[in-house]
């Protein structure tokens, strides 16, 4: 958000349902590739983001590829449909969800395409060299042993993301920069 002409446009955010962010993605490859991260997301209901649900993001690839890199990507869930295989807690982009690169700058207005036909938004910072960076086929699954450190045995992703969780105060920072995103874009534009 800070970096105005790059960064995640403010109608983006206004319009998500959910924010999934993977703070290191390792991806590498030579001719066959693989990518592997842990992030957490969260979901906006009508008394705002909710607690936090773990995952991990893992995949394979195969083509025209040669290095490795670290990603920080950030994913946002638009609507219902891609809310509900965040839920499922196990889902493919590509298969299950139709993931596209995000429009970036400070207004997306000017193309609607994000707002109708895309239901995971990426955006991502990489560190590195690899050509070829693509996230379809990739697959989302619940992150178990995170979510297990910071919620009750039994906690289900679904109960997690519909808002029927407290959230827990290791999550305030997340939810904190998730609410104030907007209002960093503005005061850097």
């Amino acid at each position: 958000m800070a970096a105005p002409d790059s960064g995640i446009p403010e109608e983006v955010l206004e319009h998500a349902r959910c924010v999934a962010v993977v703070p290191h993605l390792l991806k590498g490859g030579f001719v066959f590739g693989a990518e592997n991260g842990r992030g957490v997301a969260t979901c906006r209901t009508k008394s705002g983001w909710i607690a936090p649900a773990f995952f991990s993001i893992t995949g394979g690839s195969w083509g025209l590829q040669i290095g490795i890199e670290g990603v920080d990507l950030v994913m946002i869930i638009q609507g219902d449909k891609g809310m509900a295989h965040l839920i499922a807690s196990g889902f493919q982009l590509g298969a299950d969800a139709f993931a596209a690169t995000g429009p970036v700058g400070r207004h997306a207005s000017a193309d609607t395409d994000w707002k109708l036909n895309t239901e995971v938004l990426t955006y991502s910072r990489a560190q590195g060299a690899f050509a070829g960076l693509t996230l379809t086929g990739a697959s989302i699954r619940r992150d178990n042993d995170s979510a297990r450190a910071i919620y009750e045995p039994g906690v289900s992703t679904r109960s997690i993301l519909r808002g029927q969780v407290v959230v827990p105060k290791v999550a305030d920072p997340l939810l904190s920069a998730v609410r104030d995103a907007k209002a960093q874009g503005v005061a850097s534009n």
